[in-house]
């Protein structure tokens, strides 16, 4: 790994507000960045998205990773070729952006997979978008561990250097109670154990968020944790993990800030991602656990409401990024891990 490693970034969605926070990120962390950003998409989308941001930049395209010196004031663009000089009206669900995000992902996603960046870092899609350009992938993180050939990948969540994970992702909360056992914590709780591992922590202390209030009251609010949670945390406990829990879910994203855990498991979606994003909203940035490259990404979405204004904030296309650069030192560990 170089002491300054390349990050392919992609914008996301072409007409949400992905162009214009990664410009604005750019720009802003400029020549002294700790990592060099090379943004995968068509020049001219970033060009448009820099006169909206009102940004005195210049965009730089290039065909090839074997790349230039880099150049004061100007961001390099890997062309992908799928819009060209296209114009799409800002914030619109279109089968051709969707195609363009897709083209990015394909290019980006390769260029880690042989070595040629050392991460990437991803901005928002719209996923009626990719659908409508013939994409079968639910969103992506399904469309990358298809690209990597991995079948079973997670997310991390990274807030001021803690990390939450999920046990269920993206089902209704209804679901989310369904797909709740023993045998399926465990999976998740070693999951986790192990990305806590791979990113720096050698002796992780994790703990398993509870579903119910109060943690159930021993049966009275709710038996998941009787029935699933607390058998799991004592399996893997038996095998020497350090794990706690089911521990009450108004309290042990607060424990996890005081340090006493590296982790929290999360039950489902928003058990997390409001925990988090409270704490810090643009701070907060997701990391793609289970594939053999480094992906980190922001956490939200396209804002199609105001892309095109210039008034998108970047902090967490800049968390994203600058969390990538640091992670990177992680890219062995990580490809010996997931890489089959």
């Amino acid at each position: 790994m170089t002491e300054r490693p390349t990050l392919a970034v992609t914008v996301g969605d072409p007409v949400g507000i992905g162009p214009e926070i990664t410009v604005r990120t750019l720009a802003r962390i400029g020549d002294a960045a700790p990592a060099r950003g090379v943004v995968v998409a068509d020049p001219a989308v970033l060009r448009r998205a820099a006169a909206v941001c009102g940004l005195d930049v210049a965009v730089r395209a290039v065909d090839t990773w074997d790349l230039p010196e880099e150049a004061p004031g100007t961001i390099d663009c890997f062309d992908i070729g799928a819009l060209g000089d296209t114009e799409l009206p800002w914030g619109t669900v279109d089968a051709r952006a969707g195609a363009a995000a897709v083209r990015a992902i394909e290019v980006a996603t390769r260029a880690a997979m042989d070595g040629r960046v050392a991460g990437i870092v991803t901005g928002p899609i719209n996923k009626e978008a990719i659908w409508a350009a013939g994409s079968e992938h639910l969103g992506h993180t399904e469309m990358l561990g298809a690209l990597t050939g991995v079948t079973r990948q997670n997310t991390m969540f990274v807030v001021r250097g803690k990390k939450i994970f999920f046990a269920t992702r993206h089902v209704s909360l209804r679901k989310a109670l369904d797909q709740v056992s023993a045998d399926q914590q465990v999976a998740a709780i070693e999951e986790a154990l192990t990305a806590l591992r791979v990113f720096g922590h050698d002796s992780p202390r994790l703990a398993v968020a509870a579903i119910n209030p109060h943690g159930g009251e021993n049966g009275a609010f709710g038996d998941e944790e009787i029935s699933h949670l607390a058998p799991a945390v004592e399996r893997a406990r038996a095998g020497g993990a350090d794990v706690s829990g089911p521990v009450p879910a108004d309290s042990v994203f607060h424990q996890l800030l005081q340090g006493r855990f590296d982790g929290v498991l999360s039950q489902y979606h928003d058990q997390g991602h409001i925990a988090a994003k409270t704490y810090d909203f643009d701070g907060t940035i997701s990391v793609t656990v289970g594939l053999p490259i480094l992906r980190t990404s922001v956490d939200h979405g396209t804002a199609f409401d105001i892309a095109g204004q210039g008034v998108a904030d970047p902090g967490t296309m800049r968390s994203a990024f600058l969390h990538g650069a640091d992670f990177a030192r992680f890219a062995d560990r990580i490809r010996a891990e997931y890489g089959g």
